[in-house]
């Protein structure tokens, strides 16, 4: 076994853990710091697909800034068990027999499906130069245009928090 199907296995068994530890952990600050965790063994994977730039973003928006946010908000809530109603059990089985129908239908319609395969050789998968080419070139009219979308954004929110005098 290679030391890269090592890793791999490695950041699998990790995220898999973590995220189970999302699901079932009973305090909810618990629960976020295993969703951070899952978003770095995620970021850990896309570094072994050769995606770096992928990596930093997802580190940098998910666990940087979403889940910070996240983490605020379950502190300032003050969610405790005692006081939380209790779930029927219905609820509990519904959700089961939803989840389990829609993993059906996620295999059923993933099994035929065809994934393309990359070259061995091809190592320039994911480099952020060849992502700026694209962006700039193939697509440079929807990049603006969300630029401008963006820019009109952050225009109205700063008309909209300004202090009338």
């Amino acid at each position: 076994m290679s030391t890269q199907q090592i890793i791999f296995l490695v950041l699998s068994a990790v995220a898999l853990l973590s995220a189970m530890g999302v699901i079932l952990s009973k305090n909810p600050v618990t629960s976020v710091l295993c969703l951070i965790l899952t978003f770095f063994t995620i970021a850990g994977h896309y570094v072994m697909l050769n995606a770096q730039f992928l990596a930093v973003v997802h580190i940098i928006v998910y666990a940087g800034a979403i889940m910070v946010l996240f983490l605020f908000v379950i502190m300032l809530m003050n969610l405790n068990a005692d006081i939380e109603p209790q779930k029927r059990n219905w609820l509990k089985y519904a959700g089961a027999i939803s989840g389990g129908t829609l993993l059906v239908i996620l295999v059923a319609a993933l099994r035929d499906a065809s994934m393309p395969t990359l070259q061995p050789g091809a190592t320039d998968i994911g480099l952020i130069g060849n992502l700026g080419k694209t962006l700039f070139n193939k697509y440079v009219v929807p990049f603006e245009v969300s630029s401008v979308l963006f820019l009109s954004a952050m225009v109205g929110a700063v008309v909209i928090g300004k202090k009338e005098d």
